[in-house]
């Protein structure tokens, strides 16, 4: 709350250390008195910067400081303890009008409401950055320290005049923030990822690991999740390489998407799962929950770190072998990072057909050799042609996808394993995205194509009814198109 407290405020500072203080509130700090040298501008949601005094600012700042405060006063702290996140809010949100009506400076400011909502964001939201929480365009945020903030739009990033007042405002609402998913970062736990409210993903490093202040990565969802409809629109694949990836995710073909970080994994895979049958029964297992899959019969499980509410931890690992005692059709592993490798393979070698998951690697050929050192971490001395064959008979499609120069997200190849030979997985591609350059932009241009190699899993479709025509795999460029999905 210290940057809520002016020198030109008469008003004492409740004492509230000993009761339930309101959510937002800052432990006061001498160090952080208004300065002359440091004046914040408010423009509409963001914060700039400034250097040179500016008194208009000055006095502005001064009334927000002073508008917590009284509404701090004015709470009653031992009714707050009785009443639900809905009521408290209505209850601030009551208490600073009614502040605001009857103080003649602030009722009469133009930009009252403005500085009321301002309050409310420091409060219950998201502080300096509640507003690119709110815009749907903005799929990455990257904080770097408290005066440093990074958006990603239409896959560019911008640098934002948002700012917060000192790096312990940050950590508040970073602390605030992360409470809510059962999770904590301190000094003893100085790294986290943890799940928001709507779905958002967020990783934060702080001190003593982040030399320049707390580091904050949040990857956001849109308000709706991408269909396959959107990815045509995107172009991001062509109409014959959607209808053949939804052909093998509805004949049960096990499926890998490897990618770059922001590359579209998630999303491609949120895409392909609404091509399961609703009659099936599906587990998914992730470190942060974000797969946002349709059918009505799906069991979702998360993985908890040592220590996050004073439990034991359960690794994705650890989940991956429950699940085979839930009786399902199929397992989603929301990303492969570790040792639960070797028991993804083995339960897709063992009846689990159709299961899916992501890993970080830059082409399909890289995919596998993750794949290989994962499973060799799982701390069983198995042979390197055992892993190989493992990996062989388990997995039948790997999909490439990534984010090409100038921010546009595509698939990249689709690749098909074929088997194993001299101990070496047999691979070719059945679809690729060729790249000739760069426009004026400086944007990936390019086309998509067919190889003219004909699927070897085409078999395994056929069986489960799934018949493509077989001119989709003759060699040809493929045009991209906003038609409708199969």
């Amino acid at each position: 709350m210290s940057w809520f407290l002016g020198k030109s405020n008469p008003v004492t500072p409740p004492r509230i250390a000993d009761s339930h203080p309101l959510p937002g509130a800052i432990e006061p700090d001498p160090s952080n008195q208004l300065r002359t040298e440091r004046v914040q501008l408010e423009a509409g949601s963001e914060v700039a910067l400034a250097k040179a005094p500016d008194a208009a600012h000055d006095w502005y700042l001064t009334l927000k400081r002073r508008l917590h405060q009284e509404v701090i006063g004015a709470i009653n702290m031992a009714q707050m303890r009785s009443l639900s996140e809905v009521e408290l809010r209505e209850e601030v949100l009551r208490k600073a009008k009614s502040i605001c009506s009857q103080d003649a400076q602030l009722r009469d400011l133009p930009d009252r409401e403005r500085l009321i909502q301002e309050v409310m964001n420091e409060a219950f939201g998201y502080g300096p950055i509640d507003e690119l929480m709110k815009d749907h365009e903005v799929s990455d945020i990257l904080i770097n320290g408290p005066r440093q903030v990074f958006v990603e739009k239409r896959g560019q990033l911008h640098l934002t005049k948002v700012a917060f007042h000192d790096e312990n405002h940050l950590m508040h609402i970073l602390q605030r923030v992360v409470a809510h998913s059962g999770r904590r970062i301190d000094e003893n736990s100085p790294m986290v990822d943890s799940r928001l409210p709507d779905g958002s993903r967020l990783n934060a490093v702080i001190r003593p690991l982040a030399l320049n202040g707390p580091l904050v990565s949040i990857r956001r969802f849109g308000a709706r999740p991408l269909t396959a409809t959107d990815l045509l629109k995107n172009e991001s694949l062509t109409e014959e390489m959607l209808e053949f990836l939804a052909a093998c995710v509805r004949a049960r073909v096990n499926i890998v998407i490897s990618g770059g970080a922001g590359s579209g994994k998630t999303t491609l895979l949120n895409c392909i799962s609404r091509y399961i049958h609703e009659s099936e029964r599906v587990t998914t297992i992730e470190d942060a929950a974000e797969l946002m899959l349709q059918q009505p019969h799906v069991a979702k499980m998360e993985s908890r770190p040592a220590g996050s509410e004073g439990g034991p931890g359960f690794t994705a690992r650890d989940l991956v072998r429950n699940s085979l005692r839930m009786r399902p059709d199929r397992i989603i592993v929301g990303e492969c990072r570790g040792s639960e490798a070797l028991d993804m393979l083995q339960a897709m070698n063992t009846g689990h057909d159709g299961s899916l998951t992501t890993l970080h690697a830059n082409s399909p050929r890289d995919a596998l050799a993750r794949l290989e050192v994962m499973v060799g971490a799982a701390g069983f001395d198995l042979p390197l042609w055992v892993i190989r064959n493992q990996i062989s008979s388990a997995i039948d499609i790997v999909i490439q996808v990534s984010r090409l120069v100038g921010g546009k997200r595509k698939i990249v190849k689709i690749s098909e394993i074929t088997g194993i030979q001299a101990d070496v997985i047999m691979m070719h591609d059945i679809f690729e995205f060729v790249q000739t350059g760069v426009d004026e932009n400086r944007a990936a241009v390019g086309y998509f194509q067919s190889t003219g190699l004909r699927p070897e899993c085409l078999e395994k479709l056929t069986e489960y009814g799934v018949r493509l025509p077989v001119d989709m795999f003759e060699p040809r460029r493929l045009a991209t198109s906003r038609g409708k999905t199969p």
